[in-house]
């Protein structure tokens, strides 16, 4: 392949983009694609192609084949889930950073992948508030980006696990005595990553009523009580914008807590942390002092595209001991003097891409302040929402905090048919749940493309929906 027809192709990429960028925001397609479940499998072939193809064709056949079948996530009705919303910043920088194609795994085998992820992880530190101690200027802690929240809360249990039993449990695993902590509203990620790392299920915490976050009373009782019954306490996972309605874990408080009892405290701020860019948001139920870990999903709500997960530790040493190894085809002088760092003693694979480029040039792009509007603007969108269905008859609002708004109708039976005819409608996008036993909808705002009216019109659709179930 030439030069040439790689320039050529790739501005016809960049030019297929904004046009679809375009399209998305003036609501020309829909959110969920209209084909059913085997459509894209019809119109692929069967075996690879024996010989090369023509690039040209192959952006063809994307946007004919590929891209209507996709449930866009940028589109402004995408109110699912949590926002993982992009930039132009952040495609470029995945340009960029596919066509250099180095492998940052250690300090030596690309020098500035690894101290521009450092540099970028501090300011990142420094703009959330987060401890000193989080940052690698510290000389003690630091933050090393990962490709999920999932992915940051594994590297924290291990590192967990590893302290809580002095070291055993890379040569004995959990013997069946150490024991990991979260509620029931934590990510369905934590159980299993407490599972993989080896803890089984994870010991459910109560949480206050009407809160839906930890009860941090309760949580010493139980600590205490599996300490005299001869369990090790090893970890807890303290939630930060929980999904089903963003709920905030006490986290001074259950610091606090773990702090006296020498238990680590992981804090999975996947959505809610990237708030803290706002002062005004900040809340101080979230004031990370007494964490050990804290993890932020900068693909959320940052412009950054997905995965970019930013783990920060107070002590490195904790980690590497954990997950460090070392074979001799990996040794080096750079290593060796203990003045680097080598990431891949941060994570469980050994490859990784050069993943700080996207946040380094989103954050240059954008600045922070420009990040801080982004979240400003969401929350105003969804204050707005919320002010529509309270103000609905026939509606209640269960949660509203930041960018997310949780809602139900009257009775459970009308809500599931709410649920169910909104599925059928393409143009809007919204995930059921469950809160206190009753069904809701929950609507998260995050796309770069949702103003005033697309959020009226959306909750023109859930309004419809339910005037045809009545």
């Amino acid at each position: 392949m030439n030069e040439r027809a790689f320039q050529t192709a790739a501005a016809d990429a960049a030019g297929r983009l904004a046009d679809h960028w375009r399209a998305l925001a003036s609501c020309e397609l829909p959110v969920v694609p209209p084909g059913p479940p085997g459509t894209t499998l019809k119109a692929l072939p069967e075996t690879a192609p024996e010989q090369g193809e023509d690039l040209a064709g192959i952006l063809e056949d994307t946007w004919r084949t590929i891209v209507p079948q996709l449930v866009h996530w940028q589109h402004p009705n995408f109110l699912g889930y949590f926002p993982a919303n992009n930039s132009p910043a952040s495609v470029l920088a995945e340009l960029v950073t596919a066509g250099l194609g180095v492998q940052g795994m250690m300090w030596s085998t690309s020098p500035a992948a690894t101290e521009l992820e450092q540099r970028v992880c501090d300011w990142l530190a420094r703009a959330l508030g987060l401890p000193s101690r989080f940052t690698h200027a510290s000389g003690q802690g630091g933050g090393v980006i990962q490709d999920s929240a999932s992915s940051a809360a594994l590297v924290a249990v291990a590192a967990a696990l590893h302290r809580a039993s002095g070291g055993r449990w890379r040569e004995h695993g959990t013997e069946g005595r150490l024991r990991v902590y979260c509620t029931d509203q934590a990510n369905h990620s934590v159980p299993k990553v407490v599972r993989v790392a080896g803890a089984g299920e994870p010991v459910l915490v109560p949480t206050v009523p009407g809160t839906h976050s930890m009860d941090p009373a309760a949580l010493a009782d139980r600590l205490d009580a599996d300490r005299a019954a001869g369990l090790v306490p090893a970890a807890v996972v303290a939630t930060v914008g929980t999904t089903a309605t963003c709920a905030i874990d006490p986290v001074p408080r259950i610091g606090a807590v773990c702090r006296e009892r020498g238990v680590w405290l992981h804090v999975d701020a996947a959505y809610a942390g990237s708030a803290a860019l706002c002062p005004e948001l900040r809340a101080g139920d979230a004031e990370s002092d007494l964490a050990d870990s804290y993890a932020v999903n900068a693909h959320k709500w940052m412009r950054t595209g997905i995965p970019c997960d930013v783990l920060w530790v107070a002590d490195r040493k904790d980690l590497t001991d954990a997950l460090g190894a070392t074979s001799s085809y990996l040794r080096n002088d750079a290593t060796d003097s203990g003045q680097v760092v080598d990431f891949k003693d941060w994570q469980v694979p050994l490859g990784r891409p050069m993943r700080a480029l996207k946040l380094w040039y989103v954050l240059r792009a954008h600045g922070l302040e420009g990040l801080r509007e982004v979240i400003r603007r969401d929350v105003r969108l969804a204050a707005l929402l919320a002010s529509l269905v309270e103000r609905e008859p026939g509606f209640r609002l269960v949660a509203h905090r930041l960018g997310l708004v949780v809602l139900r109708a009257e009775t459970d039976e009308v809500t599931r048919d709410i649920t169910r005819r909104l599925t059928g409608k393409p143009e809007v996008l919204c995930t059921p749940a469950t809160v206190d036993g009753r069904p809701v909808l929950r609507a998260a705002l995050g796309s770069p493309y949702a103003d005033e009216t697309t959020v009226r019109r959306a909750w023109d659709t859930v309004r419809a929906c339910a005037a045809s179930v009545s």
